[in-house]
């Protein structure tokens, strides 16, 4: 992940070269490769380059289109370039023109609806000197951090990290003491989309725009994720080949890189999978092995993560490297330098992730890829309950039997099929009255627990409303069972909790110089995944059945 700036002057007055080298100091880390700065009456830009794709290495930013008087700084890899180079009729450009310079065409072309036409991950900060303005974007899914201050008529400031921002003099640097409290309650790290540690500073949310100009600031949707008709295909083999077809995609479009690319392996399906396509696409351009680092235990017998791990390393055109969490010794100080400065208190457990990251970045990898929204994106979501609406009563029986043995006995099928025939019979009239009352009793329960089991004070839980804090949440909980299976599914993943996932790994990663990468949140995996039939979620009690 490189690191973007911006500072625009709303007043109109002239920006301090000082404040955006300030600004770039604090940004350091994220991109230790080099750093460019840019600056024109009331904007300056700024970037902090980790050259993690060939065209970054070469491209130097913010870049400025001198006819236009349009400059911008991104972090970017855009994933269909030779669309837009060919749209654009800039097919000649294609082997010197760097993804940030790209973008800028396209907005030269389409305006700020080109942030509808790019595929990828990115965020960046483009200023057109024509119109006065800043246009700032973050990517569909989050996965590019993107941070903001408004001063209403005086200052924009715009970061990939709060501290970039909170540098400025102007800004004040005052503790969000509600943060505080969602860092303590551990279920209300995902309240919203926005807010931070700091008051006043604020993520940009995933799938939108900042447009600045002197006149104010407006923040904009400009994609949502549609379920549209459900995927039929005529056998369960053709839905596995539609979805290796679109998934090989997606793991191509991450392998592209300056260096070596690396990918985690964990003992489960998702990243298995990403190390198994992309280690066949590595072979093919005779370019591997495959680096893949794994955190394990020292005694396999008692872990089958660890043996599930060891397993998957039989496969060909791997390069292990592996950390066992009884010999983190081997990787101080850094580690240990690493976990005190922890970008945020969320981050402060995350040792094994940090030791993996830290040995990557030790083997020079920049770029790691995982499969952290593996999970989500194929979660099955209430295909038992469907079933059971449906009169499919069989096929229930069979898949909550199923699923219980393939959990070892985790998932009692009784139970299952109970809770699922429960909310298959309830009219969404019944569901919604039992929520008003059960919203009722559960946030007092909520409330005596957080203070029970976390280190809130009494007094310091009601000042900041810790009671409406919790109940908040609830607006993101699945009240009525909705007609379509696929807006359900598009629902889930867009909810908050995969979005501070994400970027809590960047954030872990960011530290370390490293840029992660998830094919599952490929746009166009997305989109299939959220078409897919239930059955391909869930198959013979087998989750995620497709993958």
């Amino acid at each position: 992940m490189s690191g973007i700036l911006a500072l625009h002057h709303l007043d109109g007055r002239p920006v301090d070269p000082t404040d955006v080298q300030d600004m770039a100091s604090l940004l350091q880390r994220r991109g230790p490769d080099g750093t460019g700065l840019w600056h024109e009456g009331p904007v300056g830009l700024g970037h902090t380059l980790l050259a993690t794709t060939p065209k970054l290495a070469f491209e130097r930013q913010p870049v400025v289109d001198n006819a236009s008087g349009c400059a911008i700084t991104a972090d970017v890899r855009l994933d269909n370039r030779d669309e837009l180079l060919a749209t654009l009729d800039l097919e000649d450009r294609a082997t010197d023109s760097g993804d940030a310079w790209l973008i800028l065409a396209a907005y030269l072309k389409w305006g700020e609806a080109c942030v509808e036409r790019l595929l990828g991950d990115f965020a960046f900060a483009l200023w057109d000197g024509r119109a006065r303005t800043l246009f700032c974007a973050r990517d569909h899914f989050g996965m590019r951090p993107l941070y903001y201050h408004h001063t209403p008529w005086q200052l924009l400031a715009v970061g990939s990290e709060p501290r970039a921002i909170l540098v400025l003099e102007q800004i004040p640097y005052r503790i969000n003491e509600g943060r505080i409290a969602d860092a303590l309650v551990g279920e209300l790290e995902s309240i919203d989309l926005t807010s931070t540690f700091f008051e006043g500073v604020y993520r940009l949310p995933p799938a939108h725009v900042l447009v600045a100009t002197p006149e104010g600031v407006d923040i904009r949707r400009y994609w949502t994720l549609e379920a549209g008709d459900e995927l039929r295909l005529p056998s369960t083999d053709a839905y596995a080949e539609a979805f290796l077809e679109v998934f090989t995609e997606a793991v191509r479009c991450r392998l592209r890189g300056a260096g070596r690319v690396g990918s985690m392996l964990s003992g489960g399906m998702d990243s298995g999978a990403v190390v198994a396509v992309a280690r066949e696409l590595l072979a093919e351009a005779g370019a591997g092995p495959l680096p893949t680092f794994s955190a394990i235990g020292p005694d396999p017998s008692a872990c089958i993560e660890t043996r599930t791990i060891h397993a998957a390393l039989t496969m060909d055109g791997l390069e292990p490297h592996l950390v066992s969490h009884d010999r983190l010794e081997e990787l101080q100080p850094e580690l240990l330098d690493a976990s005190l400065a922890v970008g945020e208190p969320f981050d402060a457990h995350m040792t094994l992730l940090r030791a993996v990251y830290l040995l990557g970045h030790r083997r020079g990898i920049k770029v790691m890829l995982d499969g952290v929204a593996g999970d989500v994106v194929l979660s099955e979501g209430s295909h038992l309950v469907r079933l059971l609406r449906s009169g499919r009563w069989a096929t229930a029986v069979r898949e909550a039997v199923g699923q219980n043995r393939f959990w070892g006995g985790g998932y009692p099928a009784w139970r299952e099929l109970y809770r699922g025939g429960r909310s298959a019979l309830a009219p969404n009239a019944v569901r919604r009255a039992y929520h008003r009352w059960l919203r009722r009793r559960r946030t007092q329960r909520r409330l005596q627990r957080a203070l029970r089991e976390s280190w809130i004070d009494p007094g310091f839980a009601e000042r900041i409303g810790l009671a409406e804090r919790l109940q908040s949440t609830d607006r993101y909980r699945s009240i009525e069972l909705l007609p379509h299976y696929g807006a359900e599914r598009a629902r889930a993943i867009v909810h908050p909790n995969l979005v501070v996932g994400r970027e809590r790994y960047d954030r872990v990663a960011a530290a370390l110089a490293v840029e992660p990468r998830d094919p599952f949140l490929d746009r166009r995996i997305v989109e299939l995944c959220v078409a897919l039939p239930g059955d391909q979620k869930l198959a013979g009690g087998w989750p995620k059945a497709v993958l």
